[in-house]
C-alpha cells in the first residue's frame, strides 16, 4: 500500500494504491493529516483508482479527513472507486458528506 500526496495551488490530490485496511489506514491517515495541517487546502481529493481491495478502514479514512478538512474549512472529494468500494461508500452514508466523482477533478 503506497499514497501519493500532490500538492496544488488550493488543494491536496492524495493517489492510494494497493490494498487498503486497518494497518495500512492508519500509515496514510498520518501523511494525509500532516500534509493537510501544513497546507490547510480548501480541497482534499482522494483517488481510489489504485485501490484493489478496501474494507471498511477506507470509509473510516474518508470520515476521519471529512472532519479533519471540515476543521479547516475544506472539503472532500473522492474519485476512482471500484464498483464495490463506491457501494460499501454509498452505504455508510459517505455521499451525504463528501463529494464522489467519477474523474479526478484538481
Amino acid at each position: 500500500m503506497s499514497a501519493t500526496i500532490r500538492y496544488f495551488e488550493n488543494s491536496i490530490l492524495v493517489n492510494i494504491d494497493g490494498e487498503l485496511d486497518h494497518h495500512s489506514a492508519s500509515l496514510i491517515r498520518a501523511g494525509i493529516d500532516e500534509a493537510v495541517i501544513r497546507c490547510r487546502p480548501q480541497k482534499l481529493t482522494l483517488d481510489f483508482s489504485g485501490v484493489g481491495f478496501m474494507d471498511s478502514s477506507g470509509v473510516g479514512l474518508v470520515m476521519g479527513r471529512y472532519k479533519l478538512m471540515k476543521a479547516v474549512s475544506g472539503e472532500v472529494e473522492i474519485t476512482g472507486l471500484s464498483p464495490l468500494a463506491l457501494k460499501m461508500m454509498r452505504l455508510a452514508g459517505i455521499e451525504r458528506i463528501v463529494s464522489i466523482k467519477e474523474n479526478v477533478s484538481v
